[in-house]
């Protein structure tokens, strides 16, 4: 078996880009932070225009398709049920997808735009910077971060469960790029790097905000011995979990992770200011659909600044990284949903969750930046990994509330790397459902090595940079895939409509009916 694994083409250049990477990092951490520096201001400078107008056409194309003719088109067979329970999906999708990035990003991001705005016109930390803090916030977690993952799972999960094809991403751009060993072999490639960056940006993020969770509770350091002891748990951790399949160890995870991540919520929405963050979740959600096309496209060629390439570009470029994982596992888990379904489950319901999560541990923090000049915002400036810890002081039961959410991020860490585990485990063994136990093994040691080389070398910076510079060539692929997937689905005979099936009944019926008169 090893044998085989070690002679697949995408596992081992995968494997090895990955581990020279590892290896460069930990020799020359300094130099390979420079490197990732200049590489991040390159990207961002000269494609943050192209990051922009693919997730927008995205959108647009996912939108048209859900309304389109093929909606009603299964990922499945016909008649086919979903494989897990609504609750269960959710759950799977909120975990996988973005839940560890959301709960550091929660309030890092509404405070930091609240004290250094978006636009040099608003003064920072006023009224006015504060609801559009929020209402950027929500862009940034909205529709547009979800498409990218949406587009990718489409076509994987048509492939694998209504065409019982492989879920390679080089299969399902197959349509567009044919099926050329060499061109399959770098298309996969491509998609397990950019995977493996994107997650380890998702990692070390989430390990930093632990760090800073300690600190704030039991007074620990933030230092890099302590983060690379806790990289060292979290893989012990989901190599564990791994183990136990997707039926278990990542179910019973994701189940753990919504419940805790929902109680949490009700909590601080209750002890917070209440009517103050509903106000401004139905405010941020009105500022959202006004601003979506101004945003979306925003760049600053007129003026100098740095703040989209910050912000929306990371961003974009973090989810593009992301996708071949995240999608690969939002298909695995949407078997049996119709592609309206599928489209509208993953596009609506995780950014709506998002939004109000945002809407409620953000709102909170600017109302008691607001009304007790309780300085969060100039905390999280100087540290982003405090800004939820910061929060949780001007609540009841704080440090209840620092432990849970210590232990919602580990959760969240842990399943995300479980799910990575596995897609990667997948996509190195030529698509397989059950992927070998050692190919796990590998996938897992080299995302925690990856991780800890890029917080040793650079921190955030250089956790940006990886997702930024691995999307770029990924972002093309995301393109052609639109493509394919109109290729795909036009060959495919449409499901017939309740509505044109009652229609047929009742003709055949009244059909039947002068028959008889004739007779008669």
């Amino acid at each position: 078996m090893l044998k085989n694994i070690f002679s697949n083409f995408v596992f081992s250049v995968s494997a090895a880009i990955i581990l020279v990477l590892v290896i460069l990092g930990a020799i020359i951490p300094k130099k390979f932070g420079i490197v990732a520096g200049k590489l991040f201001d390159f990207t961002t400078v000269n494609f943050g225009w192209f990051y922009l107008l693919a997730v927008f056409i995205i959108v647009l194309f996912l939108i048209g398709l859900a309304v389109s003719k093929y909606g009603g088109i299964r990922l499945g067979r016909e008649g086919e049920r979903p494989e897990f329970s609504f609750f269960t999906w959710i759950g799977m999708l909120f975990s996988a997808g973005f839940g560890a990035g959301l709960v550091f990003w929660g309030i890092a991001e509404p405070m930091s735009h609240f004290f250094s705005t978006p636009f040099a016109s608003v003064e920072g930390e006023s009224r006015t910077a504060a609801r559009i803090a929020m209402g950027y916030s929500f862009f940034h977690w909205g529709v547009s971060q979800w498409s990218v993952f949406a587009i990718v799972g489409l076509v994987i999960g048509f492939l694998q469960f209504r065409k019982q094809k492989d879920g390679m991403v080089s299969t399902a751009l197959e349509p567009v790029t044919g099926n050329k060993p060499a061109v399959k072999n770098i298309i996969d490639t491509l998609a397990v790097v950019a995977t493996v960056m994107g997650i380890a940006t998702s990692v070390g993020l989430g390990v930093l905000q632990m760090n800073g969770g300690m600190n704030a509770v039991f007074k620990t350091e933030n230092s890099i011995a302590i983060q690379m002891a806790i990289i060292l748990v979290i893989f012990i951790a989901y190599m564990i979990s791994s183990s136990t399949g997707l039926d278990k160890g990542i179910k019973i995870l994701s189940n753990l992770n919504l419940g805790l991540a929902i109680f949490l919520l009700l909590f601080v929405l209750i002890a917070g200011p209440t009517i103050f963050i509903l106000e401004s979740f139905t405010l941020a959600i009105g500022d959202y659909f006004t601003h979506f096309i101004e945003y979306s496209l925003r760049l600053q060629p007129y003026q100098e600044g740095s703040w989209s390439r910050d912000w929306t570009i990371f961003y974009w470029a973090w989810a593009i990284a992301w996708s071949p994982f995240v999608g690969a596992f939002v298909a695995r888990v949407s078997k049996g949903r119709t592609i309206r379904e599928y489209i509208l489950g993953v596009m609506v319901i995780p950014p709506a969750i998002a939004c109000l999560w945002i809407a409620v541990f953000g709102g909170t923090a600017l109302w008691n930046d607001l009304n007790k000049d309780a300085g969060i915002a100039a905390a999280v400036d100087a540290d982003l990994t405090s800004a939820l810890f910061k929060t949780f002081e001007f609540l009841p039961w704080t440090t209840m509330l620092s432990v849970m959410s210590i232990l919602l991020i580990f959760t969240f860490l842990v399943t995300s790397a479980d799910s990575a585990t596995y897609i990667l485990a997948s996509m190195t063994t030529s698509g397989s459902l059950n992927p070998p136990r050692f190919a796990k093994i590998v996938w897992g040691s080299l995302m925690a090595a990856i991780s800890a080389v890029l917080l040793y070398a650079g921190g955030l910076e250089a956790l940006q940079t990886a997702s930024l510079i691995s999307a770029l060539p990924f972002t093309v692929l995301l393109l052609l895939l639109m493509f394919s997937t109109l290729k795909l689905l036009k060959k495919e005979p449409l499901p017939i409509r309740k509505a044109d099936l009652r229609r047929f009944r009742r003709l055949e019926k009244a059909a039947n009916q002068d028959e008889e008169r004739k007779k008669a």
